[in-house]
């Protein structure tokens, strides 16, 4: 199977993975709150939902194609991890593991919105969807920052993509709210259900990623750190 099709399917998961976890998922519930409230026009609603897609993309492009490009545009560092990315991968992945299993805690500074700004955005009609989706894309926990920063730019980095990976990533985290917005689009009904099964699904899908990539780590340390061959 292609590698770049394979980088690109992985960065879609990360997004999807980062938009269920506990504290990206009460970001995209505001979001869904938000494009809740034109339920009475499933086309506003489907617009919305859009919207706050875009706008999460529009972050995750821009600050992944600014390392990413400046990663490869020093000529001397592009040159270091082209011979050294698969060694760097190996202890990145399984520390990233770690984080996303949540062996170990990470404390790091969030980034809100208050109730006050929220209904400020609201005002600005399916226009705040997009501008939600920007706020809410810089709102790093420590679980989404590790799958970003850990695990998306050194995909990013090792396809030479400051683009299309970036911009999966982004599609992957506004998935849910999609979903969602086309679900308040056709009935309310199933709202309450499908955020339980979603919330089920995260602790599984979170460990099975967390255990995967502590895996593939160790694999790669012993391929190309201790040039075990297996």
């Amino acid at each position: 199977m292609d590698p770049f099709f394979i980088g690109a399917a992985s960065a879609v998961w990360l997004g999807i993975l980062t938009s269920i976890t506990p504290c990206p998922l009460a970001t995209n519930i505001a979001a869904i709150s938000f494009v809740g409230k034109r339920v009475g026009n499933p086309r506003m609603v489907m617009l919305s939902g859009i919207m706050y897609m875009l706008g999460r993309m529009i972050v995750y492009i821009i600050l992944g194609a600014i390392i990413v490009a400046s990663i490869l545009s020093m000529s001397e560092l592009s040159f270091f991890l082209q011979g050294t990315v698969n060694k760097i991968l190996g202890p990145l992945l399984i520390v990233v593991g770690i984080f996303v299993i949540g062996i170990i805690p990470l404390n790091l500074p969030s980034f809100g919105i208050s109730q006050n700004m929220q209904e400020k955005v609201a005002g600005y009609g399916v226009w705040g969807a997009g501008i939600l989706g920007l706020i809410f894309a810089l709102s790093f926990c420590p679980v989404s920052a590790a799958l970003f920063f850990g695990s998306l730019i050194p995909l990013a980095v090792k396809h030479n993509s400051s683009l299309v990976m970036p911009s999966l990533y982004g599609i992957g985290t506004a998935l849910p709210v999609m979903l969602f917005a086309f679900v308040l689009g056709i009935g309310t009904g199933a709202v309450s259900k499908i955020f339980n099964r979603l919330t089920q699904f995260e602790i599984w899908a979170r460990r099975v990623t967390g255990v995967t990539f502590i895996l593939v780590g160790i694999y790669y340390s012993m391929i190309y750190i201790l040039g075990i061959q297996l």
